[in-house]
């Protein structure tokens, strides 16, 4: 995935650049002890997780900086698994010594989601519908039991009990990461000290849950996806390719085509006004990058994993207003300020309530052409607020 990136996630036809941890990362897993609850009631017998660790946890277990990941992410967050691949971990310009997230100072950690859409690329680790139900030896497809973002913070929960972590000096995330580390510090308000919400969303509200509707509904026009029961037969590429296409899109601005692509022709020799077949760079583009993210995605997983964006609030309640009541954790929110997904505004009314029951806030809007996706590829520009904030 590593330079393609999709949002409530990301996706974006964009370059990360190299810099910061320079290290190799493990992929390691967690076995849920017994059978998972999740939040609807249902039970899910066996349920594994992947999981990757920097730095090294305290004796006292309390400089743990755990970052949840994006809709299309995982937990590679910083580093390489080998020293030949070609990119490192989404926010690996803000990893490492001398960092903001100081690999000398804090445990860092991130956890795979439940449903990561992510099942093909040799590296993920997750239970959702392509995993085997273990009372039927076949997927389980969209039999899959309805998942929510308080299950994932559960399962995190657990791992970061099984390490030894008794308090978090932050959670730090960004798009469906901040879902999540807004519901750690509703849920967790003693354990989490600090929480960086970057390019947040406290509430999924009506128009999100529509935005985030159409990425799953577009693949089950696909014929082939035949009510998610595509497991060993073809699976419905054409639907999940002009499903990133649109998720893609709806995660950048203006300034990002522009600035990549104006008018261009994808070939010089080829005017898009003489036939339908010749295309302009940017869709040559698109299509490339939306071939190559579906190649790595199971359809079913992206479907119930947009189902668990749509469902969240804060702490469980309608109200935004009284999810928000739970917080006590000093707060860094870094919404992007072309934001065409998870807007501004939505965060600084945030900021504002937050403010107003008396939890700290601080707020600063990220600069760049990128839109949403300025969260990922942007994050070097908060250096110094964020190295500050968590020294404070």
């Amino acid at each position: 995935m590593r330079n393609s990136l999709a949002a409530l996630g990301l996706a974006a036809i964009a370059t990360q650049p190299a810099l910061g941890y320079d290290g190799l990362v493990a992929k390691q897993s967690f076995d849920y002890p017994g059978a998972f609850t999740t939040v609807g009631g249902a039970a899910i017998k066996q349920v594994k997780v992947g999981y990757e660790t920097l730095g090294k946890l305290d004796a006292a277990g309390t400089n743990a900086i755990l970052i949840p990941h994006f809709f299309s992410g995982n937990s590679h967050f910083a580093g390489r698994y080998k020293a030949e691949d070609k990119a490192p971990g989404y926010w690996d310009a803000i990893v490492g010594p001398g960092k903001p997230l100081d690999t000398d100072k804090y445990f860092l950690i991130s956890v795979d989601s439940l449903c990561n859409i992510n099942t093909k690329d040799g590296v993920t680790v997750t239970t959702g519908p392509a995993s085997t139900d273990p009372d039927t030896g076949k997927p389980y497809a969209m039999r899959f039991p309805e998942v929510q973002i308080h299950d994932f913070v559960t399962i995190q929960k657990a791992l970061l009990d099984k390490l030894g972590v008794k308090k978090l000096h932050a959670v730090m995330g960004a798009s469906m990461g901040s879902l999540q580390s807004y519901e750690w510090a509703a849920t967790y308000p003693a354990m989490v000290e600090r929480l960086v919400a970057v390019i947040p969303a406290a509430q999924v509200d009506a128009y999100g849950i529509e935005r985030v509707r159409h990425w799953g509904d577009i693949i089950k026009l696909d014929p082939a996806w035949k009510h998610g029961d595509y497991y060993g037969g073809p699976e419905p590429m054409d639907g999940l390719v002009m499903a990133f296409k649109v998720l893609s899109l709806d995660t950048l601005s203006p300034e990002w085509g522009d600035a990549a692509f104006g008018r261009r022709w994808a070939d010089p020799a080829k005017d898009p006004a003489k036939s339908y077949d010749n295309q302009y760079a940017v869709e040559a583009a698109a299509d490339a990058s939306a071939m190559a993210r579906a190649k790595m995605t199971d359809a079913d997983n992206l479907i119930c994993l947009a189902r668990a964006n749509e469902l969240f609030t804060v702490g469980g309640k309608d109200s935004l207003e009284e999810g928000l009541k739970a917080i006590k954790a000093k707060t860094l929110l870094l919404p992007s300020h072309n934001d065409h997904l998870l807007f501004p505004e939505a965060t600084r009314h945030v900021r504002d309530l937050l403010q107003a029951q008396g939890t700290k806030v601080e707020y600063q809007e990220l600069a760049g052409p990128m839109g949403h996706v300025n969260g990922v590829v942007g994050m070097a520009q908060t250096a110094d607020t964020l190295t500050k904030f968590l020294a404070e």
